[in-house]
């Protein structure tokens, strides 16, 4: 007898049990979040993980991103030439777990492409500047330096980062509203320059510089077989050097413009006759300089060497 009631007992107690995990699996079935393609779950510690090629695109995408995101720029070094970098383990590693990858394109930054190609996570999104933009290989790759495509990319940034995290749409929204406040200072900077010096003879080392020219309205006289020759690391053809240095005698250029980080004896001797002939020189840079401060405040300083030596060779002549 007591050995029914046992029985009885074990099988009230197992229809318990199992009435509960029933309800308890339903709840928890109830309650999963499935995650969209490209996006993270909505987790507010997780961050979003950004690998950007060159580091004037990330400070951009940083500022945008804001507390959400963490951003990890490649190509940063003020004493290197971006065009010459090589990738290591470290950073196929960083674009195999990237979230968002951002990339300059137009064979700017060709080893990006090829960790791209040699796998990243099947749901990461990557933004191609150029391809953005409609350039292509062989187009001028410096893009960051035309207003209008920076203006392009950060509202693509934009998009791309609501549509890997909606969670944080109202932030990414501000941020960005702040970032085009923040940007309108050195883009009207640009239009000071060009309602003042429109059509004033400047030159420049290297094709870095020829976007800025046109927003500014200066016009760009060094020929453009030495300065495209320069920028992808070829000795510029005979002619071309013989025509820049003569350009900088003529007593015509009022400003020359010099990369900092494409530095041959070539170009270092065109600077030194520049400087010979009392023409104004200023040093622009590929990268964020100093890496710590912000792509606007980078612009905004070039810009104003810039103003400057303008107004010092127009009041000196």
């Amino acid at each position: 007898m007591k050995s029914k009631t046992y029985v009885a007992i074990g099988g009230i107690a197992f229809f318990i049990i199992m009435t509960i995990f029933i309800i308890v699996a339903g709840c928890t079935q109830s309650n999963s979040v499935v995650t969209p393609p490209n996006s993270i779950p909505n987790n507010t510690t997780q961050k979003i993980q950004i690998v950007v090629a060159e580091n004037f695109w990330g400070s951009l995408v940083s500022q945008i991103g804001g507390s959400h995101v963490q951003v990890l720029s490649i190509v940063s070094d003020p004493n290197a030439d971006p065009h010459e970098y090589e990738s290591n383990t470290a950073n196929a590693r960083a674009f195999a777990t990237a979230d968002y990858i951002i990339v300059n394109g137009a064979g700017y930054d060709e080893w990006a492409d090829k960790l791209i190609s040699a796998g990243i996570k099947p749901n990461a999104k990557v933004l191609n500047v150029a391809n953005l933009i409609g350039q292509q290989d062989g187009d001028n790759p410096h893009f960051w330096y035309s207003p209008d495509y920076v203006n392009q990319t950060t509202k693509q940034m934009e998009s791309d980062l609501i549509s890997i995290d909606p969670s944080n749409t109202k932030d990414y929204e501000q941020n960005y509203a702040n970032l085009q406040v923040s940007l309108s200072q050195y883009q009207n900077r640009i239009g000071e320059i060009k309602q003042q010096f429109g059509g004033t003879k400047v030159a420049a080392t290297e094709s870095i510089f020829e976007y800025l020219a046109n927003a500014t309205g200066l016009d760009l006289v060094s020929p453009p077989a030495f300065t495209h020759a320069v920028a992808e690391g070829n000795d510029p053809p005979a002619d071309s050097v013989v025509q820049f240095e003569t350009q900088l005698q003529s007593d015509n250029v009022s400003v020359l413009v010099y990369n900092q980080q494409t530095v041959t004896p070539l170009t270092d001797n065109i600077k030194k006759l520049a400087s010979e002939q009392g023409i104004p020189v200023i040093g622009i840079t590929e990268t964020i300089q100093p890496p710590d401060v912000s792509f606007q405040d980078w612009m905004n300083a070039e810009l104003i060497s810039l103003q400057n030596a303008l107004n010092a060779k127009s009041l000196g002549s």
